[in-house]
């Protein structure tokens, strides 16, 4: 089950991994590019990648006392700007299965004079080390592609919410202008790879990347995931003409 890439060498084929083998391999991915995932995500989105999140900061607008749950949060970009603009005010929580993520993200924000305010959890999207409706608001950014079933992590955002909750997700998603997409296939299967391997060291990863997103479910298709889970009201925006869509949704 393998295919050859551009370069003519042996890749694996990653649109078509057994069920069973994607959350080890996922794990090893990550672990493999931890140190250098946030100079990654610049490089491959030309910085854009933040702009996104402060995207999802701005819909989140965090408040004091609310108890916050980032899944997914790895590197802390996400806890890091809800800890900027609300203080350690409440309490926010990142969610990761991967500690070599975790202990970079918890570095970056001793880095930054964040001792209090967040905890790092190591768990596993599809069965939540939290309480049932425990937490005001969830979010995960670029993290959902990577869970084995979508559906069981969808349960689990519903569950670990409390009614009048809400739910935020950022992630890759189906380019909707037909011009971008050209150019952003080319980008996707000739560049990227060659970017992991230059940076990170790792190509597969960055081929991992790409065939994870064009796998994951367009718009449309995630709302109705989000709504069989019972996350209700569902609604998106898409962001740099759908390279990303901010999804959000509410328990009630």
């Amino acid at each position: 089950m393998s295919e050859k890439d551009t370069s003519g060498s042996d890749a694996r084929d990653y649109r078509h991994l057994p069920e069973n083998e994607k959350a080890s391999v996922v794990r090893a991915i990550f672990d493999s590019v931890a140190p250098r995932y946030d100079l990654m995500n610049d490089l491959m989105s030309g910085g854009i990648h933040r702009l996104w999140k402060a995207e999802l900061l701005d819909r989140l607008a965090p408040r004091p006392a609310e108890t916050l749950l980032d899944v997914a949060g790895g590197t802390g970009d996400v806890a890091l700007g809800i800890l900027e603009r609300r203080g350690p005010t409440g309490e926010l929580i990142v969610c990761d299965i991967n500690h070599a993520m975790l202990e970079v993200g918890r570095n970056r924000a001793i880095d930054r004079g964040h001792l209090s305010g967040v905890s790092w959890l190591c768990g596993d999207a599809e069965r939540l080390p939290i309480a049932s409706a425990s937490v005001d608001a969830y979010t995960i950014a670029f993290g959902l592609r990577n869970v084995t079933h979508i559906d069981a992590a969808l349960v689990e955002a519903r569950r670990v919410l409390k009614p009048g909750g809400r739910f935020f997700c950022l992630e890759f998603s189906r380019v909707v202008q037909p011009s971008l997409a050209r150019f952003y296939d080319l980008y996707s299967f000739e560049v990227l790879p060659r970017l992991g391997a230059l940076v990170a060291g790792d190509r597969e990863a960055y081929q991992y990347l790409v065939e994870s997103i064009r796998r994951f479910p367009p718009q449309e298709a995630l709302l109705q995931h989000m709504a069989a889970a019972g996350l209700e009201r569902g609604r998106y925006r898409n962001l740099t003409g759908g390279v990303a869509a901010l999804h959000s949704a509410w328990r009630l």
